[in-house]
């Protein structure tokens, strides 16, 4: 089975407001162009054409902007779940029977500058539940999330920031309910385990949850060119 990516859009998004008043936040454009609709292209230039979106406030406004995907020559699953979502872990849990085995998230409301391609290079070794992909720490985090260990396993720190895109074993989310859950205590149990990787990527990453970071975030597309 080709391998299949989540982007997660069921945000709120309380920090732009008012423009998520009424627009989805991975539908606030960047250089132009919606968020969400630059992850699709990125994986679909990685050669991932099998494309699971949650939602959950505005979630019509979404389902009616990207359909089921044809005109931007993927396939889309939406993934629509109540008011409020179900956080990231409840939300990957709820779309498990769309995903792949082994199965991409990104973040929605994010901005990188750099090839899924290079996400996928290295399987997951049959013990590791996820390998995250960890940025260094940006101004509006500088406590970060994470430090990185021997043979690269995820430790406690603040050495990286998480981005928000990781590669995920179907099988570490085998007989959870559908219910409400982060993803933290998920991580902290694979730490224990010693079955949570990292791995540190260069390229320019962008969090678009504020106006501020938008600004910046349209800045960097402008003088990239």
């Amino acid at each position: 089975m080709p391998i299949t990516a989540m982007i997660l859009a069921a945000g709120r998004g309380e920090r732009l407001r008012p423009l998520t008043d009424t627009t989805p936040k991975p539908l606030i454009e960047v250089g132009g162009i919606p968020l969400i609709v630059r992850h699709i292209e990125a994986l679909k230039e990685a050669g991932i054409t099998d494309i699971v979106v949650n939602s959950a406030w505005l979630s019509d406004k979404i389902v009616k902007f990207l359909g089921n995907g044809s005109r931007f020559n993927v396939h889309i699953t939406h993934s629509v779940e109540g008011p409020g979502g179900l956080e990231t872990a409840g939300g990957i849990i709820k779309a498990l029977p769309y995903l792949s085995n082994t199965f991409l998230v990104v973040n929605g409301d994010t901005y990188m500058d750099v090839s899924y391609a290079k996400f996928l290079q290295r399987k997951l070794p049959h013990n590791i539940c996820a390998r995250l992909y960890l940025v260094k720490n940006p101004a509006h985090n500088l406590k970060g999330d994470f430090a990185l260990g021997e043979n690269g396993l995820v430790q406690y720190g603040n050495s990286y920031t998480f981005s928000g895109t990781a590669l995920y074993r179907k099988s570490a989310f085998a007989d959870m309910g559908v219910c409400r859950l982060k993803l933290r205590p998920l991580f902290d149990k694979w730490i224990a385990a010693g079955a949570l990787q990292g791995c540190v990527f260069d390229e320019p990453w962008f969090d678009a949850g504020t106006i501020e970071r938008l600004n910046i975030i349209n800045e960097y597309i402008k003088n990239r060119g």
